[in-house]
This record gives C-alpha cells, structure tokens and sequence, in this order.
C-alpha cells in the first residue's frame, strides 16, 4: 500500500499557503495590530445599518422580541 497521506498533507498545506496569501495580498497584507473596538463599531455600523434597512430586519427583530416577551409571560 503506498504512503499517500504524507503526500495529501504537504498538498494541502502548500494550498493553504498560497490561498491566504492571495487573499491578504488582495486587501493589502494581513493584519499586524489590534484596532479599536470603537473604529470597529464605526466601519460596521453603516452596513448593518444598511442590512437592517434594506432585508426589514427592524421588522423581525420587533417581532421577534415581541414572541420572546409574550412566552416569558411579560
């Protein structure tokens, strides 16, 4: 039988490798610090904002907490 798992394994670590470099050279390098948790709020808010506007979450989310309110009896 032939040792092919040792082979699978260095395949797949040199894909690995490749891909994310690819993907971090698209958005310019991987990440080398940590952000603030409020410039993180501000890049994300505008899109759920969005999200929220565009799928009607404010819908679901009032309806949900509505169902929520009424099986904990408030």
């Amino acid at each position: 039988m032939a040792d092919t798992a040792s082979r699978t394994t260095a395949f797949r670590t040199r894909i690995g490798r490749a891909g994310a470099s690819g993907l971090f050279g698209l958005f310019g390098g991987p990440a080398t610090g940590r952000r603030h948790p409020l410039v993180a709020t501000a890049m994300v808010l505008p899109l759920a904002a969005l999200l929220v506007v565009v799928f009607g979450g404010w819908d679901a989310m009032v309806t949900q907490a509505s169902s929520v309110g009424v099986m904990l009896g408030r």
